[in-house]
C-alpha cells in the first residue's frame, strides 16, 4: 500500500492571505505584490540557474 502526500510550500498560504487581504480592501497593494509569493521563488530559481550557466560558460571558455 503506498501513501501519497501533498506538500504545500509556504508561498501558497502567504499568497492566499495576501489575496484575502486585497479582496477585502485591507491592503492597497498592486496585484503584482499580491501574486509575488508565487513568482518570487520561480524568479530566484531562474536567477540561480542563469548564474550557474554563466559561471560554467566562463569556466569552460576562459580558464584553461
Amino acid at each position: 500500500m503506498s501513501k501519497s502526500s501533498t506538500s504545500v510550500s509556504i508561498s501558497t498560504p502567504i499568497f492566499l492571505i495576501f489575496l484575502v487581504l486585497k479582496l477585502t480592501d485591507l491592503i492597497d497593494w498592486s496585484w503584482v505584490w499580491v501574486f509575488s509569493p508565487l513568482w518570487v521563488p520561480l524568479a530566484c530559481v531562474l536567477t540561480f540557474f542563469f548564474l550557474a550557466v554563466m559561471v560554467s560558460y566562463i569556466a569552460s571558455n576562459f580558464i584553461k
